[in-house]
């Protein structure tokens, strides 16, 4: 009984001292990831996992430290753990676990994940923007292809990322260890701070061996991401708050990122100072300057950021001064992480974002710039650029297409390698909109059509007149809607819309004419005669939309081809609402085509009118009557009945 006793209190206290080690060995990795050395945290979680032990916020550490050194494979195993044990998790876990699996190439859970994000989140942009884009896949298919891409070979073992232009060099961070024997380890990567170096881009497009950019813009933290003026003899530049010496910390001790600029004079880059919109709270990184170089960008965490980081831009005053840093706005930010921006010869602004939809992680997007804080439609710049891994600090030189990326991929020869790229062909997607003119009921061409195109807004793009063959073309631009309008001489004009494809070339779209001249007499209804459908009136409204209102021209070109015609407008309503409200309705309807009609020449003593609310019904659907949609709409017409015609 003693031995039996001894082996369980054996057993227990064995149970006991593991049980004190793991807790002890998960506050020791807590406390490392609290403080971002998530290389050593992730040490100590993954001995602890490795041995069975199984723990929800764990496994959520786990994963996110994976994810924000950008190693989405292994984030993605343990965010699995982590749904395995529990699948009601925070919306951000659901969107983070997407951005993993899609690194591994599991799109179609991803896309439930996306799903369930969407679902739980309420305002989030990220949310927004997936449910506007679920095609987005094909999006990106459609804008790949276009770029050749190869190694830039100027990489090491370490990290080298962000280039700049700077005259025929090209100027990139490096964490290479190129010092003594001894260097500072940047924590969060367990790699060295990065410094600046150069490499001369030779004639035929080999890259010289990289050196040291300079030892007073070097210093013993972070610099990274610079940006150089036209002439090269100012630059921006990224660093850890560090400068004569002097290091600056947040409210949690971390050094925070600045942005600092510097002056070539003799040869020599010096006279360092930082810009006045950094702190010590917030970080302000990488640098871009627009084309006139009037304005600079930057990302930062900065207080009225929508996200984990946001893409900014400040005024750069002629006295060298500088205005309020101005958020870009929701066109471009998202929840998530928006960051290096570069601004194109084209004034289109590039950029790096894990909030737009993408192939996972960071993804590289464009813009183009319309105003301090209005844009076109972002798109994603597409494969081979992006990959299912972080790609980032795009750089390019828009006359002769070559440029600079990089990227965590796979097949690399560092952490984050340098890509050179050549541009193919330029991402705007054209399409041309063509058709034939028929008439409905011979299909011959009809030549001299006027034909217009429309914009979603209902403005005048453009107007044609068709060939011998009856024949239109219009370029126009791939994703968007138009609607497109053809007029004829004793023809009903006939309009259509149209969604033109995503991708390139040619939509066709022909229309076919009804000949006008028709018998007609007192007591013809031109509604029916014109085939006008009801639907220049929104419901229970009485003015007539600006999309419809070319189903009244058809009336209008009738009466200004008999001078001497006189039309009573007759308007119906069904029976759903009372019989005082379809009455009121239906005689404002009819009073508001009248006034459309004298608007457009039409003398008022040609025309009367009134409504007859739901009195006419044209079908068994009066009150309490269940009826379908199409039966009620039978009823809700207008006539226009001719009461003289001489």
């Amino acid at each position: 009984m003693k031995m039996k006793t001894l082996f369980y209190s054996t057993i227990f206290s064995i149970l006991a001292l593991q049980s004190y080690g793991q807790k002890a060995g998960i506050d020791a990795a807590n406390k490392k990831y609290e403080r971002y050395a998530y290389i050593d945290a992730i040490a100590t979680y993954e001995r602890i996992a490795n041995k069975g032990y199984k723990n929800e916020s764990m496994f959520q550490k786990l994963g996110n430290a994976y994810y924000f050194i950008a190693d989405l494979p292994q984030a993605e195993k343990w965010y699995s753990e982590l749904f395995a044990m529990n699948q009601n998790q925070e919306p951000e876990y659901y969107y983070r676990y997407a951005q993993a699996l899609k690194s591994i190439g599991n799109y179609p859970k991803a896309e439930k994940m996306l799903e369930e994000f969407n679902k739980k989140s309420d305002n989030d942009l990220r949310a927004k923007l997936y449910d506007k884009n679920k095609n987005y896949l094909e999006k990106i298919k459609a804008n790949s292809g276009r770029f050749d891409v190869s190694d830039a070979n100027i990489n090491s073992i370490y990290s080298d990322y962000g280039s700049s232009f700077w005259d025929n060099k090209l100027v990139f961070a490096s964490a290479r260890d190129t010092g003594g024997v001894s260097k500072k380890v940047f924590k969060w990567t367990n790699q060295s701070f990065t410094d600046l170096y150069v490499s001369e881009i030779k004639a035929g497009g080999e890259m010289g061996k990289p050196e040291r950019f300079n030892k007073k813009i070097n210093s013993k933290f972070h610099e990274s991401t610079p940006v150089f003026t036209k002439d090269g003899q100012t630059m921006y530049f990224t660093r850890n708050n560090y400068l004569e010496h002097k290091k600056g910390k947040d409210t949690k001790q971390v050094i925070l990122l600045k942005l600092y600029k510097a002056i070539l004079k003799d040869n020599k880059w010096g006279n360092v100072t930082e810009l006045p919109f950094n702190s010590n709270n917030y970080s302000v990184a990488h640098p871009a300057l627009s084309p006139d170089e009037k304005t600079l960008y930057f990302a930062s965490d900065m207080p009225g950021t929508l996200g984990q980081s946001d893409l900014f831009s400040v005024a750069i005053n002629n006295d060298g001064s500088y205005g309020a840093p101005v958020n870009l706005g929701k066109e471009i930010n998202t929840e998530g992480r928006e960051t290096f921006p570069f601004i194109s010869a084209d004034n289109e602004l590039y950029f790096a974002s894990d909030g737009h939809p993408g192939l996972g992680g960071l993804d590289v997007f464009v813009a183009k710039i319309k105003s301090a804080t209005s844009f076109d439609e972002v798109q994603n710049v597409g494969a081979p650029v992006n990959s299912a891994q972080d790609d980032f600090a795009f750089l390019m030189d828009t006359k002769s297409g070559n440029g600079f990326f990089t990227s965590n991929r796979t097949g690399g020869k560092g952490y984050d390698d340098i890509y050179r790229f050549l541009e193919r062909r330029k991402l705007t997607c054209e399409q041309l909109l063509s058709g034939v003119i028929t008439d409905q009921e011979t299909g011959e061409a009809l030549g001299e059509t006027t034909v217009s195109l429309f914009n979603d807004q209902l403005e005048l793009v453009a107007t044609i007149r068709t060939n011998s063959g009856g024949k239109y073309e219009f370029d126009v631009t791939c994703g968007k809607t138009y609607s497109v309008r053809a007029e004829k001489d004793k023809y009903e004009t006939k309009e259509e819309k149209i969604v033109i494809s995503t991708i390139a070339g040619k939509t066709e779209l022909p229309l076919h004419l009804e000949k006008r001249i028709k018998l007609i007499e007192v007591g013809t209804d031109l509604a029916k005669t014109l085939n006008i459908p009801v639907i220049y009136f929104d419901l229970d409204k009485s003015f007539i939309r600006k999309e419809a209102a070319f189903e009244l021209e058809k009336v209008l070109a009738v009466m200004q081809e008999y001078p001497k015609m006189k039309i009573d407008v007759r308007s119906h309503t069904d029976s759903r609402q009372t019989a005082k409200y379809n009455i009121a309705l239906s005689d404002r309807r009819a009073k508001s085509s009248i006034a459309w009609l004298i608007k457009n020449g039409i003398s008022p003593d040609r025309l009367t009118g009134k409504g007859y609310g739901e009195s006419q019904l044209v079908n068994r659907c009066s009150d309490g009557v269940k009826c379908s949609e199409k039966e009620h709409q039978a009823n809700r017409r207008s006539e226009f009945i001719i009461i003289s015609i001489d």
